[in-house]
């Protein structure tokens, strides 16, 4: 299993990071999740306390939100994936819908956008039966949807955190 690490970078925060120490732990971390703060501290010839105390400090600031499993969707089954824009009724209806979509778990991501969407999805399923099923039964009769517009993705070419030394 791979580790994906989640990191958020926002310039305003960006400010907020003393020195090159901060973006060397977090190049680190993003080549392992899961790598052990002593192999860092090593590596960069400062205190595991360092360390800890940096990682600490950017998970408070939000921009390391944390390190979860990255799952191979194909090998767990689902072989199936859209990018999906939906029109809402009403775009004020967006945060009770957002909810609603929340509790499908084949969404796995969910972006507000402009253009023709009020929102933009990501759904993964097993096959073309279980996709209709999430658009059909389950999206759209949430209350406020009015469309859903479907693109079928045929594999990740890659991902990627923003760079760290832009």
């Amino acid at each position: 299993m791979s580790y994906f690490i989640f990191i958020s970078i926002y310039s305003q925060n960006m400010t907020q990071l003393t020195d090159q120490y901060d973006l060397e732990i977090l190049t680190h971390l993003e080549k392992d999740g899961r790598i052990p703060f002593s192999t860092i501290a090593t590596a960069m010839a400062i205190s595991n306390t360092m360390v800890h105390q940096r990682i600490s400090k950017m998970m408070d600031l939000g921009i390391l939100k944390g390190v979860k499993p990255v799952l191979d969707e194909k090998k767990l089954g689902f072989d199936w994936a859209s990018f999906t824009g939906i029109t809402l009724d009403k775009d004020h209806n967006s945060e009770r819908i957002i909810e609603s979509l929340k509790s499908i778990p084949e969404v796995t991501e969910c972006y507000y956008v402009t253009g023709a969407y009020t929102l933009f999805v990501r759904i993964s399923a097993k096959n073309h039966e279980h996709m209709r099923k999430i658009l059909y039964e389950k999206i759209d009769n949430i209350p406020g949807v009015s469309k859903t517009d479907s693109i079928m993705e045929l594999g990740c070419a890659f991902r990627r955190n923003i760079g760290l030394n832009i």
